[in-house]
Parts: structure tokens; sequence; C-alpha cells
């Protein structure tokens, strides 16, 4: 119970400083979720009904609750979708610099290196 309370007051901190410049207010916002939805059977059973409705908005979250959690590729692909909604296609940074560092997919293919030649 201790512990669903911690989370609770961290979540609502991370909603209090989310207008604040920096994007500190959605990490300490996650890590309260986390804690009341490890904490709390209610708050889970909510958020398996929530999962069912919506898959795309709580896929995030969910790989942040592993065991194991995949930090830098959620806050990556959370990236990617932010700048997709708020910016025009030619003023996408994101993705071009991912492109710039790891090559375009055609280029890795075999079968366009052989169409190629």
């Amino acid at each position: 119970m201790l512990l669903t309370l911690v989370g609770v007051l961290i979540a609502l901190l991370g909603v209090l400083i989310a207008p604040l410049p920096g994007p500190l207010g959605l990490p300490v916002t996650v890590i309260g979720l986390m804690l009341v939805l490890r904490n709390s059977f209610w708050a889970r059973r909510r958020f398996v009904r929530l999962q069912h409705r919506h898959p795309r908005w709580l896929f995030p979250l969910r790989r942040l609750l592993r065991k194991e959690p995949e930090i830098f590729p959620v806050a990556w692909q959370q990236a990617l979708r932010v700048e997709r909604l708020l910016t025009p296609r030619k003023l996408r940074f994101l993705v071009r610099t991912r492109r710039r560092f790891r090559g375009s997919p055609k280029s890795r293919h075999p079968r366009a290196q052989r169409s190629e030649a």
C-alpha cells in the first residue's frame, strides 16, 4: 500500500513538472506509474482493460514494465512518434540522423546489391 501511494505521488509530481522546460516530467510520471502498476492489483486490472482497448498507446509502458526494460529503444521510438506528430516531413531530424548512421535499408539488403550489379 505504501509503495502504491509513493507511486501515485511520483506520478503527480511528474505531471506537475511536465510544463517546465525539458522532458523531465514524462520519465518521472512513467516511474510513478510503474510503481503503482507493480504494487496495486486494482491498477493492474484497469491497465489490462486499457491495454485491450488501446494497445498501441500502452505498448511502450508495457516494454518498460518488463524485468529487463528496454529503456533506450522505447525512448527512441517515442521520440520518432512525437517528431512525426509535430514536424512536417521535410524538417524531421531524427529519421535522417538514423539513416545517416545506419545506412539505408536498401544498401544492406543482399537482393538490392545483386540488382545493382
